[in-house]
């Protein structure tokens, strides 16, 4: 009887197996892998998880004869569990590509797990520059923004408008640390000095004590070298505490839309960040995010959610013009073909991975300048791609030869 049992138990495996593999076999799978409630949820989160269906359903819903499904999971910001995840979806779950990955140490454990697998990785979230450095892939792709951009861009600016000494508050993970270093660099090639830093565990609810550092410190410019809650909570904080009204100034290193929206313009007003897309730049960029305010409640999309969705059509041009769903060759042909969507324009991708595209420094309005609701931001500067990227053979990436 023990031994029908286990026949029988064995063939009932057999048949998932097969039925799994079958229905594997029919869809190109795309996994959204994020913060769903945490600290970066406004950032990507749902908005991603809408994003990525959004370029399916743009793409027609097939590819090379298969339908597209979009799934998601939340890391919780954590390498263990993101890259318990991505084993999971890889080996087992029939998961193709997985894209989106903020926090830092998540996204650089997934790039090893994906680039022994062979499979395609689309960083929308994550910022080190170490993605496309030392621990570069060939496939992995570095989207939207990197540490070494958001230092050229306001780093650089802040910089020449004056503000030549700074006290930096990070964010004690691989990101935050990437950021300072990089934003050092550039303050000290402008000519600058840097008077101290203090690093704070991430999702921190006070930051009095290391305001208060920077305060001591003398310095003319705060850098925020964190991101997210953190980054919104530290802004806050130093409002309240009159340490912008007392003439020092904040560099929000990463700063996003869903950042100003929940500070107000009466916080955030005067605030310079850089970033490489924004809803109102233009016909292109405003038709994407009507539609996708429609799926969010009114909600505009963060430059990571609108680096999903062109990260997402990248990948299923490539997917239709190899005719495969090899990594190797779906790669290849994400390198080959141009990147052409409403968020930048002569767009393409180094061998290190990264994708070369405009960054923007960008103001944000004062009460009185905003026509209304997500009217947030005005231009000062374009930063051209080659500009804000660092030079392909500084990175250490293998790749480069």
């Amino acid at each position: 009887m023990r031994n029908i049992i286990r026949l029988a138990l064995l063939v009932g495996l057999t048949l998932a197996c097969a039925t799994h593999a079958e229905a594997a076999g029919d869809v190109v799978k795309i996994g959204v892998l994020n913060d769903q409630t945490g600290m970066n949820a406004d950032l990507s989160g749902q908005g991603s998880v809408i994003a990525a269906r959004m370029a399916a359903e743009d793409a027609g819903g097939k590819v090379i004869g298969k339908k597209i499904e979009v799934v998601f999971a939340d890391h919780q910001n954590k390498a263990d569990v993101g890259s318990s995840i991505a084993t999971q979806w890889y080996d087992k779950d029939g998961v193709d590509v997985i894209a989106d990955l903020p926090f830092s140490s998540v996204a650089l454990a997934v790039q090893e797990i994906a680039r022994q697998r062979q499979k395609i990785v689309l960083f929308s979230g994550p910022g080190s520059s170490d993605l496309t450095g030392k621990a570069c892939s060939p496939f992995g792709f570095h989207w939207t923004f990197d540490t070494v951009a958001l230092a050229r861009g306001t780093g650089s600016a802040v910089v020449k408008s004056g503000g030549d000494t700074w006290f930096f508050l990070v964010a004690d993970y691989a990101f935050g640390h990437a950021l300072a270093k990089d934003t050092i660099q550039v303050v000290r090639a402008n000519g600058g000095k840097v008077l101290g830093q203090a690093i704070h565990p991430v999702n921190t609810s006070d930051f009095s004590s290391y305001l208060v550092q920077a305060q001591a410190s003398g310095a003319k410019v705060i850098g925020l070298a964190n991101g997210a809650t953190d980054t919104t909570n530290a802004i806050k904080q130093a409002h309240e505490f009159g340490i912008t009204q007392a003439g020092q100034k904040l560099a929000g290193l990463l700063v996003f839309i869903t950042d100003v929206h929940s500070l107000g313009l009466e916080v955030a007003q005067g605030l310079q960040m850089t970033e490489s897309f924004y809803w109102n730049m233009d016909d292109q960029t405003r038709a994407f995010s009507k539609r996708y305010a429609e799926r969010m409640n009114g909600r505009m999309p963060s430059m990571v959610q609108a680096g999903v969705y062109s990260a997402v059509a990248h990948y299923l041009k490539a997917v239709a013009a190899a005719g495969t769903l090899d990594g190797p060759a779906v790669a290849a042909k994400m390198h080959e073909l141009p990147v052409n969507d409403f968020m930048s324009h002569n767009v393409h991708i180094r061998r290190d991975g990264r994708v070369m595209r405009d960054f923007y420094l960008f103001e944000v309005k004062s009460p009185a300048e905003s026509k209304g609701e997500w009217d947030y931001y005005k231009l000062v500067r374009t930063i051209p791609a080659e500009e804000a990227a660092r030079p392909e053979a500084e990175g250490n990436c293998p790749l480069v030869k």
